[in-house]
């Protein structure tokens, strides 16, 4: 299944305010948003993208023969480090998974498809899912479902993978599904793994550590006048983007290295923009997505 964009042509819209302006893409993912700036800006115009996806960058140089055009191999929470010197017109967050992760089995980020239990974004570094779940303790287990998940049954959850792994390790996603599915039984659309599939995701990719990272950096490589377009697909990814630039939020979370007078430079241009029912009937995926713009003053 190709990757289908989400918002694509509500966040383009309000992202390239300057067809002449140097743009910067953080999640490239297969390219669709970033192929649609370039068929939109002209010639003098720029695009940078960014992945920490070596597949993904690795399609982006092979599919994408434009001198406009750059892909960088990298956490996005780094782009001070790739590009210290320069600022751009606008920046792009989709911060969704990629359809091709979700549907290709070898990288484990699907309960609907029997694969390895990896679910890293950057298969060159980091823990798997499986080398986590099998070495913490019931406690983190339990703790990361309930507060990157909101699983209600983390708790039986934890014990029920804990129970598993005395035998032999989960080592596959079908391993980790049937486990969820013997603690709590599917009662409506969602299935029961949904939500522990999430948030073993978010953890083992540091997701919101490194999403607090780059909103603290935006200012930096951003143009006054420049806007920001950032794509959310889930509750805890939102509160973080929309806390971070709301000048009433005197204080942030200590690891959001962020201070107020940043944070009024910004102003909200946009706020919860929802995907249309026709986007959402041809593409469900894309129910969940909130677009949030913002502009540097």
């Amino acid at each position: 299944m190709l990757h289908v964009p989400v918002l694509l042509e509500e966040s383009l819209d309000f992202l390239l305010r300057d067809l002449s302006g140097a743009y910067l893409d953080l999640t490239f993912g297969r390219g669709s948003h970033s192929q649609e700036i370039l068929n939109r800006i002209t010639s003098q115009g720029k695009l940078h993208a960014v992945d920490r996806d070596h597949e993904a960058v690795s399609y982006g140089k092979k599919n994408i023969k434009d001198s406009r055009f750059s892909i960088h191999h990298s956490n996005y929470s780094e782009i001070e480090s790739l590009f210290p010197q320069q600022q751009f017109d606008g920046i792009l967050l989709d911060l969704g998974t990629c359809s091709t992760h979700l549907d290709d089995p070898k990288r484990g980020f699907s309960f609907q498809r029997n694969g390895p239990l990896d679910m890293r974004m950057d298969t060159s570094s980091g823990f798997s899912a499986a080398e986590w779940l099998n070495s913490a303790t019931e406690k983190e287990i339990g703790d990361i479902l309930y507060k990157y998940g909101d699983e209600k049954a983390s708790k039986k959850i934890a014990k029920a993978i804990v129970n598993y792994r005395v035998t032999r390790p989960i080592k596959t996603t079908i391993e980790l599904t049937q486990t969820i599915e013997s603690v709590i039984k599917r009662t409506g659309k969602t299935h029961p793994a949904t939500k522990s599939f999430q948030a073993i995701r978010i953890h083992v990719n540091n997701e919101l550590y490194h999403l607090k990272g780059v909103l603290s950096k935006l200012n930096d490589v951003l143009k006054v006048g420049g806007v920001i377009v950032i794509i959310s697909f889930h509750s805890l990814e939102d509160r973080i983007v929309k806390n971070f630039f709301r000048p009433e939020v005197k204080e942030m979370p200590k690891d959001i290295p962020i201070n107020v007078s940043v944070k009024e430079t910004f102003r909200c241009i946009k706020k919860k923009i929802k995907p249309s029912s026709n986007e959402i009937k041809m593409n469900p995926r894309s129910r969940s997505a909130v677009m949030r713009v913002f502009l540097k003053l």
